[in-house]
């Protein structure tokens, strides 16, 4: 059986079409075109892999695992370990061995000491120094060594000739001195150990987007049987073409046919778009939406890769594989002080062994490239990054990925899912009229309410919520039944009445105010119209708010030369007149899951930086892709474990304060880069012995000194930072 994890991780390799779920507009009743609730298929019906039976320990909290540039998965708790267990270990070399030939104060020695430094060195470089060695040998088979190869270049040098120096003096010509780097070998792994746990600490990690896949489905499924009883099989073993009943409240174990039975089924976790929507025979659902009070048998169409949830997973899988191979500021600049320090390193040894031997040249080449080793700069990002994140926290953001707060600045274009991130994503009744002289606005909307009175869809919900806030007491509806597509109908005090849509006017030749009902179609409302017999008696116009802080952030984006887009699974009427609202902002309209990845892909095609802004599960893939991905804190489990950043108070406006941190915390990463590593620049060319001629030439210790200050500067600059 394949679970989602394999589903992601799998290559697609044959390109299967992937036949996403096709979302029905909250407006249906409204619209023409939008006459009917199915769902489009759900991948290839000979697909026998269940999506279920995940394990999901690995999602505690406690013990997060997060993706680290340069090292691939690494386990927090894992890393925490190897820092206070190398912390342990390193404390005693501290004492027992000099700094770069110079003896401390605190620094002493005893019989066998040199032979316990030995061995807790070695044990700190190949315990301590072992995400740094597996990180390099990625970076290199890449072809791209950054931050871990200058690490594991640093402390590999420092070990081997340490080692080589140990011999020296102890077996070989043990009436010399051949000077070590056991103290450098101990800084360096347990500084870059806590630079890296700092960031991680920082930029949180909430769980797995797969995980979280897993668990928007039950853990089993009321499997029909052929004499009509259920019994509860595992989602793992669940079949395609089984019929299983869903009770009230249960979530649908996999995406399948209604064959019998009548309920609202909220697809909100699914969808990011509707709270519920009415399914009958014939209709389609999606595994994890929530029925809601009626039973349903449903038959079982797609598990596995075929199902729904997996093909979002695939997408979200693929996004953020492809954005992981980003390069950060610091991976560039270690990239360049790696090629730096071995070639003025290789130069040093050679043109020193021709002027006064082997062991100076090979001395000069190891005090470059230990010199070069960047204590300051494993801190210089992961401090800024601490500091960060902490003033975000604190203003309702959660920065779970760094490289979001380096390129924030550099976004030009800003998708923004409509419902939920423009839009309250509720309905509000905007107006009701009245057309004849035997009912009054309340009375009509008192009929209204009688016949939505037994429903959950989000039309519904809103017209009972206006009823009751006028204080209409609806009256009792007999024999109320769903006509689908169109709207309800039922008996109120033996009269019979029908909520329709103006299509349904139009296809039995029943008139009523056209002007009326342009105007407020216009507007961007769903129209819904009473009608007893023949006769239309009113009609109730609902349209979703836009949120009171929309405005402000389309207007700041613009402000910022930063292009707004909104991208909608909703009718292109309809987002177009919230389009028109917001200062008539590009959008994209009708749009799948896929889509919304699609169109991420299709303006970075073009050369632009992308950020999105979503929800729901559908716009994970898209949040993904994106450079930068913003959820709504109100939203899905899902979109938040695809985002970057996350808004806790669902608050628009706080997209900008993120822009606005995004860019003063790159001014300080580039400063404390200049200060960790710009030291390089005097010193590597110094410890080469450029100016040996002169008698100027950089010795181990003051090279040490140098760095250790640049240390100090680079936390301190990082403490400063501000919004």
């Amino acid at each position: 059986m394949t679970d989602v994890h394999s589903v992601a991780n799998k290559q697609m390799s044959d390109h299967t079409e992937m036949k996403m779920a096709d979302h029905t507009d909250m407006n249906m009743r409204a619209d023409a075109e939008m006459t009917n609730m199915t769902m489009s298929g759900h991948g290839d019906p000979s697909n026998q892999d269940a999506m279920a039976g995940m394990d999901m320990s690995d999602g505690d909290m406690g013990d997060m695992d997060m993706d680290m540039p340069g090292m691939g998965h690494m386990n927090m708790g894992a890393f925490k370990q190897k820092f206070w267990l190398s912390l342990v270990a390193a404390i005693p070399v501290f004492v027992l061995s000099p700094f770069m030939g110079l003896h401390l104060p605190f620094h002493f020695t005893f019989p066998g000491s040199d032979w316990l430094v030995l061995a807790l060195s070695t044990f700190l470089f190949f315990y301590g120094g072992q995400p740094f060695l597996s990180g390099a040998k990625g970076e290199l088979k890449d072809k791209a060594p950054a931050m871990m190869t200058l690490i594991a270049m640093g402390i590999s040098v420092a070990y081997l000739y340490s080692v080589y120096a140990f011999v020296m003096n102890h077996f070989i010509a043990p009436s010399g001195h051949t000077m070590d780097f056991f103290w450098e070998l101990a800084s360096l792994i347990v500084i870059m150990l806590l630079g890296h746990w700092i960031e991680m600490n920082a930029v949180m990690n909430a769980g797995d987007v797969m995980s979280k896949m897993a668990a928007l489905l039950p853990g089993s499924a009321h499997v029909l049987q052929a004499d009509g009883t259920t019994q509860d099989v595992a989602l793992a073993k669940l079949q395609e073409g089984a019929s299983v009943i869903v009770l009230a409240g249960e979530k649908i174990p996999a995406d399948g046919v209604v064959q019998a039975g009548t309920s609202a089924v909220n697809e909100a976790l699914v969808t990011g778009e509707a709270k519920a929507i009415e399914k009958h025979v014939g209709d389609q659902v999606i595994g994890g939406a929530v029925n809601g009070n009626g039973t349903l048998t449903v038959q079982i169409t797609g598990t596995g890769e075929s199902g729904y949830l997996a093909q979002v997973a695939k997408l979200v899988a693929d996004a953020q594989a492809d954005k992981s191979r980003a390069e950060t500021m610091a991976d560039v600049v270690s990239r360049y002080l790696f090629y730096a320090a071995l070639l003025i390193g290789l130069i040093a040894f050679f043109a020193w062994t021709g002027i006064a031997g082997l062991d100076t040249g090979l001395n000069r080449l190891v005090t470059v490239l230990v010199i070069a080793c960047p204590h300051a700069l494993g801190l210089a990002i992961p401090l800024v990054v601490a500091r960060s994140t902490s003033l975000a926290a604190g203003r309702g953001l959660l920065v779970r990925n760094r490289q979001a707060l380096e390129t924030a600045g550099k976004i030009d274009t800003m998708l923004m899912d409509k419902t939920g991130t423009l839009t309250e994503g509720t309905f509000k009744v905007n107006a009701v009229q009245s057309f004849t002289g035997s009912a009054d606005e309340n009375q009509v909307l008192g009929l209204f309410a009688a016949l939505e009175a037994g429903s959950s869809h989000p039309l519904a919900t809103g017209i009972l919520a206006e009823a009751k806030a006028r204080g209409i007491k609806a009256p009792a509806a007999e024999d109320v039944q769903t006509l689908q597509g169109v709207g309800l109908q039922g008996t109120v005090d033996g009269t019979e009445y029908a909520i329709v849509t103006a299509n349904y006017l139009s296809e039995h030749g029943i008139g009523y105010d056209l002007a009326a009902f342009d105007k407020l179609a216009s507007a961007g409302n769903s129209i819904s119209f009473l009608l007893a017999g023949q006769t239309v008696l009113g009609l109730i116009a609902q349209g979703d708010e836009i949120k009171p802080d929309a405005q402000t952030l389309i207007d700041g984006l613009r402000a910022q030369g930063i292009e707004p887009v909104m991208l909608t699974g909703d009718n292109q009427a309809a987002a177009a007149v919230v389009a028109h609202r917001l200062g008539d902002i590009q959008v994209h309209a009708e749009l799948k899951p896929e889509d919304k990845a699609k169109i991420v892909r299709q303006y970075q095609s073009q050369g632009h930086r992308v950020a999105m802004v979503g929800d729901g599960v559908n716009d994970a893939p898209a949040l993904a892709r994106a450079e930068i991905g913003i959820a709504i804190g109100a939203g899905t489990d899902v979109a938040i474990d695809s985002a970057d950043v996350v808004l806790v108070k669902s608050d628009p406006q706080d997209i900008l304060t993120f822009l606005h941190l995004g860019r003063v915390t790159t001014r300080k990463m580039i400063q404390n880069l200049w200060w960790g590593a710009g030291y390089n620049i005097l010193a590597l060319p110094l410890a080469a012995g450029v100016l040996a001629g002169i008698g100027i030439i950089l010795s181990p210790a003051v090279g040490a000194l140098i760095m250790s200050a640049s240390t100090v500067i680079v936390a301190l600059n990082a403490m400063s930072l501000k919004l």
